[in-house]
């Protein structure tokens, strides 16, 4: 199994098969607009705009389980990531990245790759790094700043 087995959902409602991803470098990310990490949405639009033409990309995946930080509608969060922090990379539906409703994509994320003392994601902008044949090598925590990923991003690409 890898992530090219998963569906998700773009902010528009449109199904996307994860396949179609299929040899690039991936950072999977949980985010929030009211997070108090937001402001690592810069940096993570720094690294999909160096790493980009070599087969990066980023996907952020608005939750809003963490103290409410996500009160956006699905449509409004790119546009105001967008004007805020210059992100281009994509957006998807809001998803459950713990409990009962957990998105598929998150139970494998966190099956994959448990971090520190259980397999469940603490707080927003956890990070996920995904090789080109779709498998998660390595999560980051949400203090983690994008360009200390830098070095493992390279590796892969």
């Amino acid at each position: 199994m890898s992530i090219y087995d998963f569906t998700v959902k773009t902010a528009t409602d449109e199904t996307v098969s994860l396949e179609a991803y299929k040899g690039n470098v991936l950072l999977i990310v949980n985010t929030a607009t009211g997070c108090g990490f937001a402001p690592q949405l810069e940096g993570m639009e720094q690294l999909f705009q160096t790493y980009k033409d070599k087969g990066f990309t980023v996907f952020a995946f608005p939750c809003n389980q963490f103290l409410g930080q996500e009160p956006l509608a699905d449509g409004e969060i790119a546009a105001q990531c967008n004007l805020n922090y210059g992100t281009t990379f994509p957006f998807f539906k809001k998803v459950d990245v713990k409990g009962s409703n957990t998105h598929p994509l998150f139970n494998y994320l966190t099956n994959e790759a448990p971090g520190l003392f259980s397999g469940k994601i603490k707080w927003n902008f956890t990070k996920f790094l995904i090789d080109r044949n779709g498998n998660v090598v390595d999560r980051f925590a949400p203090s983690t700043k994008p360009e200390k990923i830098a070095p493992a991003i390279e590796t892969l690409l």
